[in-house]
């Protein structure tokens, strides 16, 4: 009995060691799915882990492979160091693979971790002729544009991508901290808030509908502004923003003119004056931009460096600085004393284009400046009337910008109803349906 009692005793003491056994293997070779930023940024260093990606280049030696990979999670790929018997001939430029293996510290000052690789799984292949860009080359953005499809996995597109998030998530970010709420405007309107025609009217592809018969029972358009409906929110919200695609049927190619875009509009209630909406523009524009720098540094360097070097100077200076203002009238005196030669006239009462409003911003020291108190008859038929004869202005603002002109712009609203109506009808727009 006690040889019996021993027995069992040795066969439990077995199967304990069999089971620890088991769960150090399984420990040991169930890795940790980093992205390659976390992998870069030192996560997980000296643990078993898994990136997934693409490789970016390959270079195989004797003894050894060396491969680039990236996720599109950060503007540095990670870099593997495998035996050369992992190598085989799917892993080329372009390609979907798996690694798994020990991050460690790198020897070399070009990248602070290196990821030691036991397996790589090839997960989509990739065939480097076909591919239409190669691992040497640096393509024209023209070369670029011609492939949607894979213009994601260059460099410039991939920052392009990771820098417009962190502003949207800047931008909602400024507006939540500072009480807005957040209103999804409709995309399909019965609007023209811009008064301009230069809308997409919206019609059903049924033949069997009638003609002259609106689908909405009136006449509907993709959304050129969701700003009269946000006007509304403002009688009971008294901070409204939305942040939404917009539409504007203008036959241009450049890119001031933009089929389809985004497009950020508040609503604030109660203002007294335009320093209420010029306070928002500034501090949205300096958060904005101060995310960005902080978590996009790379890529926003990478766009510095190659697309429009030297201006990281004009950036650090504006965020330095408080953004001047002036009036309209100043502007135009600023113009007429000039040296320069316009292309368009710089008349009191002409509209302020584009080289007008980069010249303001180079007098001004290349920094962001206010523009304030436009001529009435400029200004859409809700700006509020300043009443100032004989020049008349209204109460609106630009802010102009660096290398754009125009950035963003706003009014106060025309609140006297018996103004109001006149300038409607002065506007032809007493008619609705």
């Amino acid at each position: 009995m006690l040889q019996a009692a021993a027995k069992t005793c040795s066969v439990a003491s077995t199967t304990s060691r069999q089971i620890l056994s088991t769960i150090r293997h399984y420990c040991k070779k169930t890795p940790t799915t980093l992205r390659v930023s976390e992998a870069v940024s030192g996560a997980g260093l000296g643990g078993n882990i898994k990136v997934q990606g693409w490789i970016r280049s390959v270079r195989p030696q004797k003894t050894n492979l060396f491969l680039h990979v990236n996720d599109g999670s950060s503007l540095q790929p990670l870099q593997i160091v495998a035996s050369s018997e992992l190598n085989n001939p799917s892993l080329t430029f372009g390609c979907a693979v798996e690694v798994t293996g020990t991050l460690k510290r790198s020897p070399h000052h070009k990248q602070p971790v290196e990821l030691e690789a036991d397996q790589i799984q090839v997960i989509g292949e990739c065939n480097p002729v076909d591919f239409p860009f190669k691992i040497k080359e640096r393509h024209s953005l023209e070369y670029l544009r011609q492939f949607p499809h894979l213009r994601c996995r260059t460099n410039a597109f991939s920052s392009l991508l990771r820098i417009r998030s962190e502003a949207t998530t800047a931008i909602h970010s400024y507006f939540k901290k500072n009480g807005f709420v957040q209103i999804h405007t409709p995309v399909i309107t019965s609007n023209d808030c811009e008064g301009a025609g230069e809308l997409f009217q919206v019609e059903p592809p049924s033949p069997e509908s009638n003609e002259g018969e609106n689908f909405f029972s009136v006449p509907a358009f993709l959304t050129v502004s969701g700003q009269l409906h946000l006007e509304v929110m403002s009688g009971a919200l008294s901070k409204v923003y939305t942040f939404g695609p917009t539409f504007r049927a203008e036959n241009s190619q450049s890119r001031r003119h933009l089929a389809e875009f985004y497009m950020v509009e508040a609503e604030v209630s109660f203002t007294e004056s335009l320093e209420d909406l010029t306070k928002v523009m500034e501090d949205m524009f300096r958060s904005a931009t101060e995310h960005v720098l902080a978590h996009c540094p790379e890529d926003v360097d990478l766009f510095h460096k190659h697309v429009t070097p030297g201006h990281r100077e004009t950036v650090d200076s504006m965020l330095k600085k408080r953004f001047p203002t002036m009036s309209y009238t100043e502007a135009i005196d600023i113009l007429n004393r000039s040296s320069e030669k316009f292309a368009f006239p710089t008349n009191w009462g002409c509209d302020l284009q584009t080289e007008h409003e980069k010249y303001l911003v180079k007098h001004c020291g290349n920094i962001p400046v206010f523009v304030t108190d436009y001529p009435y008859n400029l200004k859409p038929f809700y700006a509020r009337d300043n009443q100032d004869h004989p020049e008349h202005t209204a109460a609106a603002v630009d802010l102009l910008v660096p290398g754009v002109g125009e950035l963003c712009g706003g009014s106060l609203r025309e609140e006297r109803l018996d103004l109001l109506r006149a300038r409607l009808e002065e506007v032809l727009m007493t008619c609705f349906y």
